[in-house]
């Protein structure tokens, strides 16, 4: 087998304006969820989270993805600022407890470790998109073999699929703020720091 360059392996060829524009000429925009916790919600409210759930599903009328992303916590960089207050403190109770603060936290991540999990969706918009493409088995065909098309993108084609995109956002928006989730885009330097991090699992966050 050849050797490919790892550039060559990324099917990205560029970011910009928070929109990650793939090799094939599609575009993706990444939108980051906040979580809620389900288990301490009434019945009732359970059952509207999933309706509300259900109908924001069958609104959208394009493919998306959700993608959760669970990574080991790096915590040495907080463990250093809780050193410093401690060195910094002038209250001897409080210095005493900072310091058995710091000592239970590198006991806890040495017993487990401690993971940051991030919620996404995913936006795809494909230049030349089948018409006929509505269920969700062409949709699904449609993300994983997206036709081909043109690799070069003018300003004004930039702009046009941008606006589409953003119009599929708010779509997104609209259906998932009322169940009390947050969300936002994720611009350029977060969006390259995310594809770099997927591209690098055994690296920590």
């Amino acid at each position: 087998m050849p050797n490919q360059s790892t550039e060559n392996l990324v099917p990205i060829s560029d970011i910009r304006e928070g929109i990650a524009i793939l090799k094939n000429g599609s575009l993706r925009m990444v939108l980051e969820v906040s979580a809620i916790n389900f288990d301490l919600r009434s019945g009732d409210e359970q059952v509207a989270i999933l309706q509300g759930f259900q109908r924001f599903l069958n609104s959208a009328d394009f493919p998306l993805q959700i993608v959760i992303s669970s990574r080991e916590l790096n915590i040495d960089t907080y463990l250093k600022i809780v050193e410093q207050i401690v060195e910094s403190a002038e209250n001897e109770l409080f210095r005493i407890q900072a310091t058995e603060y710091a000592r239970f936290i590198k006991e806890l991540s040495g017993l487990a470790n401690i993971m940051s999990k991030k919620f996404y969706i995913v936006i795809p918009f494909y230049v030349y998109e089948k018409p006929e493409a509505t269920g969700l088995v062409e949709s699904l065909k449609g993300v994983l073999q997206p036709k081909e098309v043109a690799k070069e993108l003018t300003e004004e084609q930039f702009n046009t699929y941008k606006n589409q995109l953003l119009q599929r956002a708010e779509l997104v928006y609209g259906g998932l703020v009322g169940l009390g989730l947050k969300i936002k885009p994720v611009e350029d330097e977060n969006l390259k720091d995310l594809y770099y991090r997927l591209y690098n699992p055994s690296s920590k966050t």
